[in-house]
């Protein structure tokens, strides 16, 4: 079963090539006293845009049939048939270089508008404490907005993406032991 995707880029392929035929039309008429051969780079800058370097190549190859056929039907003749395969190469290779250039740019901007959005999502996931905190000196709760007083765990948690585990430091926890005489306190 063929996907609507599929179909689409079937269509826009089948586009590209007509646009193609087109311009080696216009090729033909005009003549080969009048180089027309950079235009066929639009096909194969599309071709490379929505079909990838693979596009791009049989663009390539296509455009370069094309401009070989136009100028042959137009009348051009060369003193040496090496120099009709030449300037084909030359043009198969102009074309493929700018569908190689097109389709890296297309696949470097995809990846930098998946980074673009990795990185707004990120972002929106951040909670920033900023401004003065009201803490009690001695039960170390803060006030919030609404002035309440909540433990200081509960608010940053709710305020930001951290997570609290408790524990003892060596001092308190040796205070801890002193307080229910588990051990004799030594000055801490």
């Amino acid at each position: 079963m063929i996907t609507e995707q599929a179909k689409q880029k079937c269509a826009i392929f089948a586009a590209i090539v007509f646009l193609t035929v087109v311009f080696a039309l216009i090729d033909w008429k005009t003549g080969y006293e009048l180089n027309f051969f950079v235009f066929y780079f639009i096909p194969v800058c599309l071709a490379a845009w929505y079909g990838g370097f693979l596009g791009a190549g049989i663009l390539s190859i296509l455009s370069a049939v094309f401009w070989f056929t136009a100028n042959d039907l137009a009348g051009l003749t060369y003193s040496m048939e090496l120099y009709a395969v030449w300037n084909t190469i030359i043009r198969l290779t102009a074309f493929m270089t700018i569908g190689w250039a097109f389709a890296e740019i297309r696949k470097l901007m995809l990846s930098e508008k998946d980074k673009a959005t990795a990185l707004k999502k990120s972002l929106a996931e951040i909670k920033v404490l900023e401004g003065i905190l009201s803490v009690c000196c001695q039960c170390k709760k803060i006030r919030t907005e609404q002035g309440e007083w909540q433990q200081i765990e509960s608010y940053i948690s709710h305020h930001s993406a951290a997570l609290f585990s408790h524990g003892y430091c060596p001092e308190c926890y040796k205070k801890a032991l002193a307080e229910a005489g588990l051990i004799e306190e030594t000055g801490v």
